[in-house]
């Protein structure tokens, strides 16, 4: 009798229901993804970059047009097009600019290489050729990057300018260019120059008004915090005042908030509340004792404790945010005390003015002419909700951008000037170069184009035209033409237009592309787990939990009373 085949058993390595997708396909896949995002972003570039209206779930509208807040608030859920996410927010979080050229050049480097994959060139030479390019082009960026002069505080001043105003040109407040730079570059520079803590530029939003009734203070500024009665009796301006900054409760509490006491006379209940006033008052007594004008607390000031201040023409502000005593401390000097006994006046600090004003519908504590200040307010005007938070966002990236020029002091031109020198010099090496290598270096060079060909689109003008006009300029040596929005050529020197930009800005944003670019052509194989598709309906409860609410229970299910 013939012997059957033996049946091969079968092997179940994933859950049922997994989802496993891998190869070539699998590949195109993902770089399709991420050329959807880029195509999301590629209209906010440049000058005349168009802005979003990205309305969340809560039915909450926010209107911007950078690239990392976009990407945020887009909540992309592609696994592959997640690290295009990523790469924007470590240049936002880096540098603060750059990040809607960082997500444009990664895609448009798988891009340039879809057609390779699909000729099954091996994806480790691609990236052996991308990462030998991005070093080209970084080490050529600090071949030719201009390194400023600071022995001219003018001069260096005015650099930072131009460099503020290239930030801001592609942003909602292009309009206000000169007002904004002049206030961004002076809050920067008011800052500790050896630290350069972003974290010290207060930004306070007070809708109403328009842009430029904004203020920069020197100082500190805060929105007046919740008083109780006996507030309005306090003097609400001093000069040269001694302040006080304390993490101490002075409030009265009632006894059964806090503790049980047992008493077995009414006298020694009595002693008891005598003794919880006597520890207030010795605590009002020991600030007044250190001839403290302005005292500020980061707990709650309670109403006896406000009255008292009152009588003694002493102004007091409790509940003040951690952030805004943090800054008060850095500019009026003195320490944030625990404990009001044993307080001299090397723990209290000064300023030249102190006074509460009224700026739109709010009244702000405010405190200039600090003699520590390394730290600034600015407070934002505008109609809309959402036009000041885009304000926000655009002073925020100038901020960066101007910190990380004075922290580097190296720049190169912007509007796509750069770029197309970086194009021309890889370009020109590929052709040195033998094998595989070489086409995907050229594909490197090409799409480092996109910068310049995105920013004449956006514009309306002929993309291809003035690509070929830069193409020829740069071949002659020029290496700081870039495109020109406005002229009637297209095309200018963008170093003697003072399009500047920090030449980090740059090399992050090509690494980081590149990174990314690489780490999405190394992956072949997804599997999607199908319990991370499904919504999530909390954690399980525990083994016999059903069992003893059951038992908690009394007759017929209804609850015991």
């Amino acid at each position: 009798m013939q012997r059957g085949f033996s049946m091969q058993p079968t092997v179940v390595l994933l859950k049922e229901g997994t989802d496993t997708s891998q190869g070539k396909g699998q590949l195109l896949s993902n770089i399709s993804a991420c050329l959807a995002i880029a195509e999301t972003l590629s209209s906010t570039l440049g000058p005349r970059g168009m802005d979003k209206l990205i309305v969340s779930d809560r039915g909450t509208a926010q209107i911007t047009n950078d690239g990392a807040t976009i990407l945020k608030l887009l909540e992309i859920v592609h696994p592959a097009a997640r690290t295009l996410v990523d790469i924007a927010r470590a240049q936002d979080a880096e540098v603060g600019d750059g990040t809607t050229s960082v997500v444009l050049l990664a895609a448009q480097l798988l891009k340039e290489i879809r057609g390779y994959i699909e000729e099954d060139v091996s994806p480790h030479i691609i990236m052996k050729g991308f990462r030998q390019a991005s070093q080209l082009a970084i080490d050529h960026i600090k071949a030719i990057q201009v390194t400023v002069d600071r022995s001219d505080p003018e001069k260096f001043r005015s650099l930072l300018l131009k460099v503020a105003s290239t930030s801001m040109s592609s942003k909602l407040i292009h309009s206000e260019k000169p007002f904004f730079a002049t206030m961004v570059v002076d809050a920067v520079l008011s800052l500790d120059q050896d630290d350069l803590d972003e974290s010290l530029i207060g930004v306070k939003k007070i809708p109403g008004g328009g842009m430029q009734d904004s203020l920069l203070i020197r100082g500190v500024s805060f929105k007046k915090t919740f008083t109780y009665a006996g507030a309005e009796q306090q003097p609400k301006s001093f000069t040269n005042p001694l302040i006080l900054s304390l993490n101490v409760e002075l409030e009265l509490k009632a006894e059964k908030d806090n503790a049980e006491v047992r008493v077995d006379a009414v006298s020694d209940y009595q002693a008891i509340v005598d003794a919880e006033w006597e520890i207030i008052y010795r605590k009002l007594q020991e600030i007044e004792k250190t001839g403290a004008q302005v005292v500020l607390s980061k707990l709650p000031i309670g109403d006896l404790a406000t009255q008292w201040f009152a009588d003694r023409g002493i102004f007091c502000a409790g509940r003040v945010p951690a952030g805004d005593l943090r800054r008060v401390v850095q500019a009026v000097g003195g320490s944030i005390q625990s404990t009001t006994s044993d307080m001299s006046r090397e723990h209290l600090g000064t300023c030249g003015s102190f006074d509460e004003r009224q700026i739109g519908g709010e009244r702000y504590n405010v405190f200039e002419d600090c003699p520590k200040a390394k730290t600034c307010t600015l407070l934002l005007r505008g109609g809309a909700e959402q036009f000041i938070e885009e304000v926000e966002r655009s002073l925020h990236d100038a901020i960066m951008v101007v910190r990380r020029a004075v922290k580097n002091g190296e720049i190169v031109a912007g509007g796509g000037a750069i770029e197309m020198d970086l194009s021309a010099h890889i370009r020109k090496h590929a052709l040195s170069i033998p094998g595989k290598l070489q086409l995907v270096q050229t594909a490197f060079a090409k799409a480092l184009e996109i910068i310049p060909r995105q920013i004449c689109d956006n514009a309306g003008l002929d993309s291809t035209d003035i690509l070929n006009k830069l193409r020829m300029r740069h071949a002659n040596g020029e290496k700081w033409i870039g495109v020109d929005v406005d002229g009637a050529d297209g095309v200018r020197d963008n170093l003697d237009a003072f399009v500047w930009e920090p030449s980090l800005i740059k090399v992050n944003a090509i690494s980081s592309a590149v990174e990314a670019a690489c780490l999405i052509i190394s992956v072949d194989e997804t599997v999607r787990n199908p319990q991370s598709e499904a919504p999530s309906a909390g954690p399980k409860a525990p083994p016999g939990a059903a069992g003893r609410a059951l038992r908690g229970r009394g007759r017929g299910g209804v609850p015991r009373r």
